[in-house]
C-alpha cells in the first residue's frame, strides 16, 4: 500500500481508482485508514468474500493474506492479476502504470472501432 501511495497522483491522472481490500472489520479498517491518512478506497473483507472471488491466497506463516494486485477495466473485466508469494513480491508502480496505459490504449481502440 505504501508503494502505491508514492505514485497516487500518477494513478489518479490516468483515472485509476485504487481499492484496498483487507481482512479487518469495518471499524478497524476505517480507523487505520483515518489514522494513516490513506488516500484510497478501503473495503473491509473480514469473511474473505472478495479474497475468494479473486483467488487471493492465505498463508498463515506469511502474516495471512498474500498480496494481490488486480487491474479491472471499466467494463469489469480483469485485465491483469499478480498474486505475490510474500509481502515483498509486488509489481513496481512503473510496471502497473505501463500496463494501465496499455489497457487504456486498447480500450480506446476498441471503443472507437
Amino acid at each position: 500500500m505504501a508503494q502505491l501511495r508514492q505514485d497516487h497522483g500518477k494513478f489518479e491522472e490516468l483515472g485509476v481508482k485504487i481499492v484496498v481490500v483487507g481482512p479487518e472489520g469495518p471499524a478497524a479498517f476505517a480507523s487505520y485508514f483515518l489514522k494513516n491518512d490513506i488516500p484510497f478506497t478501503g473495503l473491509p473483507d473480514p469473511h474473505g468474500s472478495v479474497l475468494k472471488l479473486f483467488g487471493q491466497e492465505v498463508n498463515l506463516f506469511k502474516l495471512g493474506r498474500l498480496p494481490a494486485q488486480v487491474l479491472i477495466d471499466l467494463d469489469g473485466f480483469v485485465r491483469y492479476a499478480h498474486y505475490g508469494k510474500g509481502m515483498s513480491d509486488i509489481p513496481e508502480n512503473e510496471t502497473l502504470l505501463s500496463l494501465i496505459n496499455e489497457i487504456l490504449s486498447s480500450s480506446l481502440i476498441h471503443h472507437e472501432a
